[in-house]
C-alpha cells in the first residue's frame, strides 16, 4: 500500500504519485525481465553457433590433413620441399649441378644520373628470349628516366642505377632478368635514326660483347641468365626458376645450393598434422559439448536454471551429436574400423572425448587407407559430422530457426511494454492532476474551518 507524508493541511503528490506508479509498473518490470532473459537465450545461442562453427572446422581440417604428405630433405641447406595431397610416398636421391640465375647487363659509367643523356626521342628494341618489345626513350632523359621508361614498360627487365664508387663516372645502369636462360636479354638495338648517345649507352649484342668488354663497349653483361639443372633419381630435369613444381608429382622443389654428393627427398604421410587435427577435433567437440551440457541444465536446490534449460533446440542437437557418434562407420574393403574407439577417440564418464594418439598412430602405420575410410567415407564421422554441422548453422537450422522464435516472442513483449508505457504517462498525469485537486480541495477545506472557528470565538468572546 501507498503510504504519504503530508503536512497538516495538504498531501506530498510528488511522492504519493511515485509510489502509486512503481505499483503500476509491476507488469512492465516482469515483461522487461522475461525480455532480459530471451536476450541471453540468444546471447548462449550465439555462444552455440560459435562452438559448432569452430567444431566444422576442426573436422574439416582433419579432413585436409588425412589426404596430407611432408615432404622432408636431408639437406635444407640445398633444397626444401613441400608437398600436397597428389603425391606419394617414397624416397628420391637429388644432384643439384646448377641454380638458376638471372642474367646482369651493366652500362658504361655516367658523371651524372640527373643531366640529359639523348638529344632525340628514340625507340630501343628490347629483345627477351624470343619477344622484342619497343621501348620509347624521351629526348633529353637522364639516367633516372631511363630507368623509369624500361621499367614501365613491363617486358621482363628491370633497371636500377649503381654508383661504383669512382671519382669521374660513377653512375651505371644496371639491368637484370627473370631467373633462366629463356629469360635472358638476347639483344638491345637502337632502331636506326634513334639517338647515338643512347646507341652508345644500351646496345647490347652477345656475339659483339665479350664478358669483359673494353670500356668502349656499351652494355656489358657480368651475370649470365641460367636454368637450374638436377637430377631426380638420375633422371635429369632443368627449370628456369629455383622453384620446381611437376618434377615429383605433388611436390616442389626449392633450390639453395649445389650438391657434392647426393642429396634425399623423404615424403611420407605427415602424420604429425593428423595428430594436431585430431587433438584439435576432440577438443572443440569437447567445448561444444560441455556448453550444450551446462547452458540447458535445470535448476537445483543450491542453483538456479540455465539460460537455456529445458530448451528443446539443445536437446535435439545433443540427441543428433549422440546419435553419430554411436552410429558405427561402414568398413573399408579388407578394412575392420567401424568406431572413433578403435583409433583412440573415446569417451570419458563425463560425455567428453579423449586421445590416445599412440594408438591412432597404430592405426595408421597398420592400414592407413582403413583410417581415412573411418573419417571421410560417406559413411564416416567426419563426413556425417561435417554434415550436421552445416544443418544446424544454416538458414532454417536448428539454431536460426530458435533465435527466430525467441525474437518474435522479445518483439511481442516489446510491443506489450510500449503500450503499458503509454498507459503510464496517462495515468502519471491522472493521479498528479487528481491529487493536486485534492489538495487544493482540502486546503480550501481548512481554510473554511479555520474561518468558521474563528467566527465562533469571535462570537463567544462577544
Amino acid at each position: 500500500m501507498a503510504t504519504v507524508a503530508s503536512s497538516a493541511n495538504s498531501i506530498d503528490v510528488p511522492s504519493l504519485v511515485s509510489q502509486l506508479m512503481a505499483l503500476e509498473r509491476q507488469p512492465i518490470d516482469k515483461l522487461n525481465t522475461k525480455v532480459s532473459s530471451y536476450q541471453t537465450k540468444i546471447s548462449s545461442l550465439g555462444t552455440i553457433s560459435g562452438l559448432v562453427s569452430g567444431f566444422q572446422s576442426a573436422i574439416q581440417t582433419l579432413n585436409k590433413n588425412l589426404q596430407g604428405y611432408s615432404a622432408t630433405s636431408s639437406d635444407s641447406s640445398i633444397f626444401t620441399a613441400s608437398a600436397n595431397s597428389t603425391t606419394v610416398s617414397g624416397t628420391y636421391s637429388l644432384n643439384v649441378t646448377k641454380l638458376a640465375q638471372a642474367q646482369s647487363l651493366v652500362a658504361a659509367g655516367q658523371t651524372s644520373d640527373t643531366v640529359g643523356i639523348t638529344t632525340s626521342t628514340s625507340a630501343v628494341t628490347f629483345t627477351v628470349g624470343t619477344t622484342s618489345t619497343n621501348v620509347s626513350i624521351a629526348a633529353g632523359a637522364s639516367l633516372q628516366d631511363i630507368r623509369a621508361a624500361i621499367n614501365a614498360s613491363n617486358i621482363g627487365v628491370t633497371a636500377t642505377i649503381v654508383n661504383d664508387g669512382s671519382a669521374t663516372s660513377p653512375y651505371r645502369l644496371a639491368l637484370s632478368s627473370e631467373t633462366g636462360l629463356s629469360k635472358a636479354v638476347s639483344s638491345i638495338t637502337v632502331q636506326t635514326g634513334g639517338d647515338s648517345n643512347l646507341n652508345a649507352l644500351l646496345a647490347y649484342n652477345p656475339t659483339l660483347n665479350a664478358p669483359v668488354p673494353a670500356p668502349a663497349i656499351p652494355m656489358t653483361q657480368t651475370i649470365a641468365g641460367q636454368d637450374a639443372a638436377l637430377t631426380v633419381n638420375g633422371i635429369a630435369i632443368s627449370s628456369a626458376s629455383n622453384t620446381i613444381t611437376g618434377a615429383i608429382q605433388g611436390v616442389t622443389l626449392t633450390l639453395n645450393k649445389l650438391t657434392t654428393t647426393p642429396a634425399t627427398l623423404t615424403v611420407t604421410r605427415d602424420t604429425a598434422a593428423i595428430n594436431t587435427a585430431a587433438a584439435s577435433f576432440v577438443d572443440t567437440y569437447n567445448a561444444l559439448a560441455n556448453q550444450l551440457k551446462s547452458r540447458s541444465a535445470y535448476g537445483t536446490a543450491t542453483s538456479a536454471a540455465a539460460s537455456l534449460a529445458g530448451d528443446g533446440s539443445v536437446r535435439l542437437m545433443m540427441d543428433q551429436l549422440r546419435g553419430i557418434f554411436n552410429s558405427p562407420a561402414t568398413a573399408a574393403s579388407g578394412g575392420t574400423l567401424t568406431t572413433l574407439y578403435q583409433v583412440g577417440i573415446s569417451f570419458q564418464a563425463d560425455g567428453t572425448l579423449k586421445l590416445d594418439s599412440s594408438k591412432l598412430n597404430s592405426e595408421m602405420d597398420k592400414n592407413f587407407s582403413d583410417v581415412n575410410n573411418l573419417f571421410t567415407s560417406a559413411t564416416g564421422f567426419s563426413t556425417r559430422l561435417n554434415t550436421w554441422s552445416t544443418s544446424v548453422l544454416s538458414i532454417g537450422g536448428l539454431i536460426s530457426t530458435r533465435t527466430e522464435s525467441i525474437n518474435k516472442s522479445i518483439k511481442n513483449y516489446n510491443e506489450q511494454i510500449d503500450r503499458l508505457e503509454a498507459r503510464m504517462e496517462f495515468l502519471k498525469k491522472q493521479y498528479t492532476t487528481t491529487y493536486t485537486n485534492l489538495n487544493g480541495f482540502l486546503n480550501s477545506m481548512s481554510n473554511t474551518s479555520s474561518y468558521l472557528t474563528s467566527q465562533f470565538f469571535k462570537g463567544t468572546s462577544a
